[in-house]
């Protein structure tokens, strides 16, 4: 969900060949930017697949709904803390979520004012990163990341009757939680998923053993010809507010069952993921972080494994982007968030655009510049 680099140049603008032999098979992230001022530097003024939603806030992360008709973004609220930027992320110092709403894709935007503020979290310390939603039984159900008060990230859950707030957060995080970007995902069988997880900033690499190790690496550099960390998966219990059973991994493998490698850059997880449905099958789609790619890989069960199949969004103009996938009357659109209102980082406005499944299944590649 979050951005970590401390240079001043941070968009991704061409995806070139220079990404692809370079800067993508580099953990180094800072090696990607030597191909983001191309266009900057031609003079060519940048032109966007889509417009940003709303201008009055800077928003990103939006996980997406339907309910009841209507379309609801739960995005992050970025703001200007003024804190430098690291490798950690301290700079995205969000405080609250205001959530977004419209009848249709392209109409009007609505801010509803603020859902929930950090400070009416019991047991949050700092950071309030992308949120999800889910409905059941007259409840809605707000998942959120926040370092707690000893500053590591665990997911709470807040309730409201109504799809806009105010949430009440639970007294503590969800028993057996940790790190970032919940996203959750009720089947047709009424179960309900929550996948989540992030690296560096994310601090999911502190949880190797399943303990947090707040000594450990900041990266997962260190086990480059290891299986990449993957994406965690827990089961809901019918009450939405807990684990049913162990946390269990999403691997992600190549064509040959292969689980892919940390020092796969073009391709591993980072952070991020979002779960669709189509045709019978289960997409799991996911940032690759420090190589810009949106990817997806498909499975027969939501707990996977998932195969890898490809890229499906090229480099936003940012450091990465956080998405959502969802199905409007038949139609199928990508919520996701760039820079282009403030060219920071860490000041980001969400978008939407359109998403088509080719006839084999895959999705077709998306370019969010013309």
């Amino acid at each position: 969900m979050k951005q970590y680099f401390t240079t001043s140049k941070l968009i991704v603008t061409l995806f070139a060949p220079l990404c692809l032999f370079s800067a993508c098979n580099s953990s180094n992230s800072k090696t990607a930017n030597a191909a983001d001022s191309t266009k900057a530097d031609t003079g060519e003024k940048t032109k966007y697949l889509s417009q940003p939603l709303i201008s009055s806030i800077y928003t990103a992360d939006p996980s997406t709904h339907v309910f009841n008709g209507k379309i609801y973004i739960y995005p992050s609220h970025d703001i200007n803390a003024g804190i430098p930027e690291n490798d950690n992320g301290d700079h995205f110092a969000m405080k609250d979520y205001h959530i977004l709403s419209m009848d249709s894709v392209g109409g009007k935007v609505t801010d509803n004012g603020v859902a929930l503020d950090i400070k009416d979290i019991p047991w949050a310390g700092r950071q309030l990163w992308a949120p999800d939603v889910a409905f059941k039984d007259g409840t809605y159900y707000l998942y959120f990341p926040v370092k707690d008060k000893k500053d590591v990230f665990h997911i709470g859950v807040a309730t409201s009757a109504s799809p806009v707030g105010p949430f009440k957060a639970e007294p503590e995080p969800i028993a057996g939680s940790y790190s970032i970007d919940p996203a959750v995902f009720t089947d047709s069988d009424g179960k309900t998923y929550m996948y989540f997880g992030g690296i560096w900033g994310g601090q999911l690499q502190r949880w190797i053993n399943g303990k947090y190790d707040a000594n450990g690496s900041k990266t997962d550099s260190k086990q480059e010809d290891a299986p990449a960390i993957s994406c965690k998966v827990a089961l809901l219990k019918p009450d939405m507010k807990s684990f049913d059973g162990a946390v269990k991994d999403a691997v992600i493998v190549d064509s040959l069952g292969k689980p892919l490698l940390t020092k796969d850059h073009d391709r591993r997880f980072f952070e991020g993921s979002w779960m669709h449905k189509y045709n019978g099958k289960y997409y799991l789609t996911y940032s690759t972080g420090d190589t810009h790619f949106l990817c997806y890989a498909i499975g027969d069960s939501p707990l996977g494994p998932f195969t890898y199949k490809g890229v499906f969004m090229k480099p936003v103009q940012g450091w990465t982007t956080h998405h959502s996938i969802i199905e409007v009357k038949g139609k199928w659109y990508i919520f996701y968030h760039d820079t282009q209102l403030s060219g920071k980082t860490h000041l980001r406005n969400v978008k939407v655009t359109t998403l088509e499944h080719n006839a084999d299944g895959s999705i077709k590649l998306i370019d969010p510049f013309l």
